[in-house]
């Protein structure tokens, strides 16, 4: 539909709704007056005529101004550009309800006439058409892709065809999710986003940081942040653009940072399994022999070294999930029995600092489908979180139901420091922490970024809700086992795998 039919069409609909209204204001009227009030034939009608009249006056006062928005509009950027008339502000398009796709169109046309008009007069001025001889394209220094209305590419500079690594003459005519293998960090994604716009906007932008280019040939893969312009009305069939920003260095070093780490801390494993062994040893044998200072000591040691267990088991995974092999296997469990294990495994560590575990869980719950071990490292780092966060508080309250949607839902809220709103953003991005109180709170801002990642290989979803100095209550959402079946049910093996990788594909085509 195009941009004329499209305000034809909702001016039909807009009229009638008000006809509409304005009869059904009638009807209301005589039936009142004439069955309920029994008036006169004489009174009815002074009724129905009032009725009419104070309609006609509210729906003429309502539809006007409605019906002559988009008139107004571009009323407003004629003046707003004319030489004669001062004072008149470009309007705000984005806002019209009535024809704003036309007006938009139209409003760009206008400007581009009035530009070409400052260069010399639009009948002396040529409209480039050809961005294979655009000099400012063709030697912009960063990768820029033009799409048509099909995501084909109509050009891309040398930049582009350079960064990754395919010849300029191969790139052009082809779909742009065969050329550009994206992946995001997240669900907002290129395509999602494209094909948003392209039902409600005629205009758009946006951009998205640390985008993965997967490329080919032994081509080093790339980082980088990619802004996109839209345009439905664009006159040359240039409909979007795209423009990569290369932070390839930058964006590698976290991933290098992870894998130095994950090498380093790979070697405490067998140290550490043999001090928990020994601890849970001597806790055995000499329980009863132990003075109540002596146990003491060694439930420090045993939280001690559980912190420490999780702390490399959180750096391995997260190598794993940034290098797309960590595998979980989702089985049929049983929730309450998994929050119970989780709840128990960290109770000692509460404990130790004094805090007290509340857990309830809502009867009848499905069973849903989980990865025993990485589901346990999701409880285990978000009660954590919550135990160095509580301050002074005592209490730190678990909570598990079932969702409006269907979905089994866990909560942890502590009663602690909270978290500032401006921080709150940025919480499941790796290695992120509060700058005021990193110094005197550990850890390794990789936690909530593990968490996030094995979520959504689960198929749910991980959310937090905090006040600064009242708490914070992070909440994560799993999928009943019966809704993970059909995916069991059409696959060749005997079990859902799935991959926690921290890259989210950008179409469905390379989608693993």
């Amino acid at each position: 539909m195009d941009n004329f039919k499209r305000l034809s069409s909702d001016t039909k609909a807009g009229l009638f709704i008000a006809f509409s209204i304005n009869n059904a204001l009638l009807i209301a009227g005589w039936w009142l007056s004439s069955q309920v009030l029994h008036l006169s034939s004489v009174a009815v009608l002074g009724v129905v005529a009032g009725i009419a009249l104070l309609s006609i006056f509210v729906l003429t006062n309502v539809m006007a101004p409605w019906l002559l928005a988009p008139v107004k509009a571009l009323w407003q950027s004629i003046l707003h550009l004319s030489p004669y008339e001062h004072g008149f502000t470009a309007p705000d398009v984005s806002k019209l309800g009535l024809g704003r796709e036309l007006v938009t169109s139209l409003t760009n046309q206008v400007y581009q006439l009035a530009t070409l008009a400052e260069k010399g007069g639009v009948a002396e001025a040529k409209v480039p058409n050809n961005l294979h001889s655009n000099f400012i394209a063709n030697n912009l220094p960063l990768p820029l892709f033009v799409l048509d209305d099909t995501e084909t590419i109509q050009f891309a500079n040398q930049a582009a065809a350079d960064y990754i690594g395919i010849h300029s003459e191969d790139l052009t005519s082809k779909n742009v999710y065969m050329v550009l293998d994206m992946a995001f960090p997240s669900e907002h994604t290129f395509d999602k986003w494209l094909k948003d716009v392209k039902l409600h906007n005629a205009t758009a932008g946006s951009s998205w940081e640390r985008v993965r280019l997967n490329v080919r040939d032994n081509h080093p893969t790339r980082l980088f942040d990619l802004a996109a312009y839209y345009n439905r009305a664009n006159p040359n069939k240039w409909e979007t653009m795209l423009v990569l920003f290369d932070h390839t260095s930058q964006y590698s070093q976290d991933d290098q940072a992870v894998s130095f780490i994950a090498l380093s801390v790979h070697e405490l494993r067998t140290p550490l399994t043999l001090l928990r062994g020994y601890i849970e040893a001597f806790e055995e044998e000499l329980g009863d022999k132990l003075t109540p200072q002596m146990s003491d000591f060694m439930q420090k040691m045993s939280a001690t070294a559980q912190q420490l267990t999780a702390f490399v088991n959180n750096i391995l995974n997260v190598a794993r999930v940034d290098g797309d092999q960590l595998q979980l296997q989702l089985h049929e469990e049983d929730w309450p029995t998994i929050i119970k294990s989780a709840v128990e495994a960290i109770a000692l560590r509460a404990k130790v600092r004094g805090i007290n575990l509340e857990y309830t869980v809502a009867p009848n719950l499905p069973t849903v489908g989980a990865d025993r071990l990485s589901i346990h490292e999701v409880i285990n780092n978000l009660v954590d979180n919550a135990i160095k966060y509580s301050g002074s508080s005592k209490t730190i309250k678990i909570d598990c139901h079932l969702t409006q949607e269907g979905l089994v839902e866990t909560t942890v809220q502590d009663f602690g420091v909270g978290i500032p709103s401006s921080v709150m953003p940025n919480l499941f991005s790796k290695f992120y922490r509060d700058h005021r109180n990193r110094a005197q709170i550990g850890g390794t801002g990789l936690g909530l970024y593990l968490s996030k990642a094995i979520i959504a290989a689960h198929g749910g979803n991980i959310w937090v809700r905090s006040k600064e100095g009242e708490g914070s209550t992070f909440g994560f959402t799993l999928v009943p086992y019966t809704k993970l079946a059909e995916e069991l049910k059409n696959s060749d093996n005997n079990e859902i795998v799935r991959n926690a990788h921290g890259w989210i594909k950008n179409h469905s085509l390379y989608r693993r």
